[in-house]
């Protein structure tokens, strides 16, 4: 089966941002399916992580949408490369309301589905977005606690912050912008800066090579994007308002993404839990793109989401 994708565009206010719209083969325009709002870990386009559960899901009979978060990637807003949680919960808000705009979706039968980063924010987004009737996470990061964890002690957030301070300041008198890579550019400006992490060599081995490389993809974060993430919970009241089901799927090979933790505080927060599905053999970055991995997990994706939207 093949799908097909369309390039579409939405708003998220005055922001235009830029999806990818499939729909199943056979699609039939007097049907009305169930579709899937997909979010995108930070850092990541539309063509990458994003397209390759799209793909799948789509082939499983869902509509999907990825799309470029604000001021990343193909999607419009200034300043580029700005990371900024409450903007991205609301690209998925501006999502839904994209899909209730389609006649071919049915609009009790959406669901939203993040990965990495993406899954927390997909987390935030479904506290108040009950149109979202089933939640579904791969590898979820709750980017606010992997921020503030890489801080390490009070006094190296506090100094991280005095950092984003003077930042704006610099640049509200009209200095200069500053970006930051979120990792090494390549895998020799990673092995020289003497890094072995095997998650962040994976990230840079995905991201920054052909295997998952996108020329849409900076690899650059707005450096006063600190400020907000690390105010960011994107856990913060699930117990209290995340009421549909959830689905928690996690690598099982652990790592300094600390997904597999993030997930079970999910899933052990949720009122709703329908399961917690552990990929095994699996490291974080394994689940972007490798199989049997990503198969695994859109199996588990593809019955949830049948039994709970179709």
């Amino acid at each position: 089966m093949t799908d097909r994708v369309r390039d579409v565009s939405f708003r998220n206010g005055a922001i235009d941002i830029a999806g990818a719209l499939r729909v199943p083969d056979g699609y039939d325009g007097h049907q009305a399916y169930a579709a899937l709002v997909i979010a995108t870990p930070g850092s990541s386009v539309k063509e990458q992580i994003a397209a390759n559960y799209a793909t799948r899901l789509t082939e499983r009979g869902f509509v999907t949408l990825a799309f470029d978060p604000s001021y990343q990637g193909q999607s419009g807003g200034e300043p580029r490369d700005l990371e900024d949680p409450a903007t991205r919960v609301e690209d998925i808000r501006c999502a839904v309301d994209f899909l209730m705009t389609l006649p071919f979706v049915a609009e009790e039968r959406v669901g939203l589905l993040g990965i990495c980063a993406g899954g927390g924010y997909a987390v935030s987004a479904a506290l108040t977005e009950h149109r979202v009737k089933a939640l579904g996470t791969v590898v979820p990061v709750n980017i606010g606690r992997a921020r503030r964890q890489s801080g390490r002690t009070p006094d190296a957030l506090r100094q991280m912050l005095e950092a984003v301070g003077r930042q704006r300041t610099a640049e509200a008198r009209g200095g200069a912008p500053r970006r930051e890579a979120w990792i090494p550019d390549t895998i020799e400006a990673a092995h020289a800066a003497g890094i072995t992490d095997r998650d962040v060599l994976d990230a840079v081995e995905f991201y920054r090579t052909p295997r998952g490389y996108s020329e849409h993809s900076t690899n650059r974060r707005y450096f006063t994007s600190l400020g907000p993430m690390l105010g960011f919970d994107a856990f913060h009241l699930v117990g209290e308002l995340l009421t549909q089901p959830v689905q928690v799927i996690v690598a099982g090979r652990l790592g300094a993404t600390f997904s597999y933790a993030d997930g079970q505080t999910l899933f052990e927060r949720a009122n709703n839990r329908h399961g917690f599905h552990v990929v095994e053999g699996a490291g974080h970055y394994d689940m972007y793109d490798k199989s049997p991995y990503v198969e695994d997990a859109v199996d588990t994706l593809s019955a949830f989401f049948q039994q709970h939207l179709v």
